[in-house]
C-alpha cells in the first residue's frame, strides 16, 4: 500500500472513531439533559396532583367522618380528566390495594411496593414503543394514608435520540467522505517529496547519477531531499573517482603490456639469432648490444614501478637539510656529461625533507630535460629561496610538450614522444614516480612548456618554520 493511502486511512480511521465516540457523546448528553428535565416536570406535577388531592379531600362533606374509596376514586377520576394532555395516575390504600388507576396505567406493583413515607420516587418504563416517567409519593389525606402513582409520556426524548443518532450518523458519513477527498488530496501533497526521492533512486539504479531531486519544501522533507542531494553529489564523485581508477588501471596495465612487448620481442629475436646461427662479430656485438639495452630498459621499467608501488605506501621522517647537498650531488652526477650542458645555480636555504627521495625527483627531472634536448642543448637547474620555503625549477630549451599533453605526462608509461624515449632509455615512469615522492612532501609539480621551445618543471619546499606549521595543521 502507498504510503499516502496509509495516510488516508488512518486520517479516516481516526476521524471515525473521534466523530463516533463523540457524536455518541454529544447525542447521550442532550438526551439526558431532556430526561432530566422531563422527570423533573413530572415530580412536579406529581407534587401539584398530591396537593390538589388533598385539598379536595378537604372539601367533602363532614358527614362523612372518614375519605370513602368512593370518594378517593371520584377525586383521582376528576384530577385525570382536570390535567392537561396525557397524564395517568394510580390511587392505593393504606393496604396499597388499588383504589383508582387510570385506563393503560401500568399493571405492574412491584414500584408500588417500594414507595415509602416522607419519600418520592421514579422510574422509566416502557409499555409497547412508549416511555413513561413513572412517579410515586405519600398523600394524608384527612386520617386515612394513600399512595399517589403519576405516569407522563416521555417517548418524545427517546425518539430524539433515536433521531438524533441518525442524524449524526449521516452527518458523520458525509464529513468522512468530504474528509476522504480532502485528505486524499493533502496526502498526495505532502508525499510529493517521496515521489520525487525514489524518481531520483530510480534513475540512480538505472546509471544516470546526475539526476537530482527537486526541493519544494523547507520542512524536514525537504531537509531530506537536500542530504539527499549532497550525498548523490559524494557517491557521483566517487563513481567518477573509482571510474578513473579502473581506467586509469586498464591504461596502466595496456601500456605496461605494450612496453614490454617490444624490449622483450626484440631480446628473443636477437637471442634467437645469436643461437641458431653463426654471425660475424660485428653483428654478435651488435646483437649482445641490443639485447644488453633492452634488458637495461627493463630493468629500469622494473626498478622505477617498483619505487611507485613502495612510496606509494611510504611515511617519510623529515629532516632538516641544506639545499647544497642536492645541486652538489646533481653536480657529480652530471659532472661527465658531454652532450647536454648543465648549468646549476642557486641560493642558500635549508628545507625539511627526506633527502634521498628529493634527489630522485631532481635526477628524474634533469634525465627527463636531458633526454627532451639536442645534443649540445642546455639544462638549467635553478634554486631559489622563497617565502616559507624553497622553489626548485629545472629548465631545458628542447623539444617542448603540447598543450593537450601537458595533463597526462605524469601518468605510468605516457611518453610525449616515444621514438625518442625508448632510443635513451626512457619507460615514462619517472614523472609519475615524482609526483607520488612530491604528494608524501606536500607538493606538486608544476609544469610550464611551449611545443618547439622547452619546458619549465618545478616544485617547492617548505623551510623548516613552514614545515612544523604543516605538520601542526594536520
Amino acid at each position: 500500500m502507498k504510503f499516502s493511502y496509509k495516510i488516508l486511512l488512518v486520517t479516516i480511521v481516526v476521524m471515525a472513531v473521534a466523530l463516533g465516540s463523540g457524536g455518541y457523546f454529544f447525542v447521550n448528553y442532550v438526551f439526558d439533559t431532556s430526561l432530566t428535565r422531563e422527570v423533573g416536570q413530572a415530580m412536579d406535577e406529581s407534587s401539584i396532583l398530591s396537593f390538589a388531592f388533598e385539598t379536595a379531600a378537604l372539601n367533602v362533606p363532614s358527614k362523612y367522618g372518614v375519605l370513602q374509596d368512593t370518594t378517593v376514586e371520584q377525586i383521582g377520576s376528576n384530577l385525570e380528566r382536570g390535567g392537561q394532555g396525557v397524564r395517568l395516575l394510580r390511587l392505593s390504600d393504606e393496604e396499597k390495594n388499588i383504589l383508582y388507576a387510570s385506563e393503560g396505567f401500568a399493571e405492574d406493583t412491584n414500584f408500588l411496593s417500594q414507595i415509602e413515607a416522607q419519600t418520592r420516587i421514579y422510574q422509566i418504563i416502557q409499555q409497547g414503543e412508549h416511555y413513561y416517567v413513572q412517579t410515586g409519593m405519600v398523600i394524608h389525606a384527612l386520617d386515612r394514608i394513600l399512595y399517589l402513582e403519576t405516569m407522563k409520556d416521555v417517548t418524545e426524548v427517546f425518539a430524539e435520540r433515536t433521531q438524533g443518532f441518525a442524524v449524526y450518523r449521516r452527518l458523520t458519513l458525509f464529513m468522512l467522505l468530504s474528509a476522504s477527498v480532502i485528505m486524499l488530496f493533502i496526502s498526495h501533497w505532502l508525499t510529493k517529496p517521496i515521489r520525487l526521492l525514489t524518481k531520483a533512486t530510480r534513475k540512480m539504479t538505472d546509471g544516470d547519477y546526475s539526476y537530482r531531486a527537486e526541493v519544494i519544501s523547507h520542512d524536514e522533507m525537504g531537509q531530506l531531499t537536500s542530504d539527499f542531494n549532497q550525498m548523490a553529489n559524494a557517491l557521483e564523485e566517487n563513481i567518477h573517482t573509482l571510474e578513473d581508477e579502473v581506467r586509469a588501471r586498464e591504461d596502466f596495465i595496456a601500456a605496461f603490456s605494450h612496453e614490454l612487448k617490444t624490449p622483450l620481442t626484440a631480446i628473443i629475436g636477437y637471442a634467437d639469432l645469436l643461437r641458431s646461427r653463426k654471425v660475424d662479430e660485428e653483428k654478435m656485438f651488435l646483437s649482445a648490444n641490443y639485447i644488453y639495452t633492452e634488458g637495461k630498459r627493463l630493468e629500469t621499467m622494473a626498478f622505477r614501478l617498483l619505487d611507485i608501488i613502495v612510496t606509494k605506501r611510504y611515511e617519510i621522517e623529515r629532516q632538516s637539510m641544506d639545499v647544497s647537498v642536492f645541486f652538489q650531488y646533481l653536480r657529480d652526477m652530471y659532472q661527465e656529461q658531454k652532450d647536454i650542458r648543465i648549468h646549476i645555480r642557486y641560493d642558500s636555504g635549508r628545507v625539511r625533507a627526506e633527502g634521498n627521495l628529493i634527489k630522485t625527483v631532481l635526477l628524474n627531472l634533469v634525465d627527463n630535460a636531458c633526454k627532451a634536448s639536442e645534443e649540445g642543448g642546455i639544462v638549467e637547474i635553478n634554486g631559489r629561496r622563497c617565502e616559507n620555503g624553497y622553489l626548485f625549477r629545472v629548465r631545458d630549451y628542447g623539444v617542448g610538450i603540447p598543450e593537450e599533453e601537458l595533463q597526462k605526462i605524469t601518468e605510468a608509461f605516457y611518453m610525449v614522444d616515444k621514438s625518442r624515449s625508448r632510443s635513451r632509455n626512457g619507460a615514462g615512469l619517472g614523472l609519475a614516480l615524482c609526483v607520488e615522492i612530491l604528494r608524501l612532501h606536500d607538493s606538486e609539480l608544476v609544469i610550464e612548456s611551449t611545443l618547439g621551445e622547452g619546458s619549465c618543471i618545478s616544485f617547492f619546499l617548505p623551510d623548516e618554520e613552514g614545515a612544523k606549521h604543516a605538520e601542526e595543521e594536520d
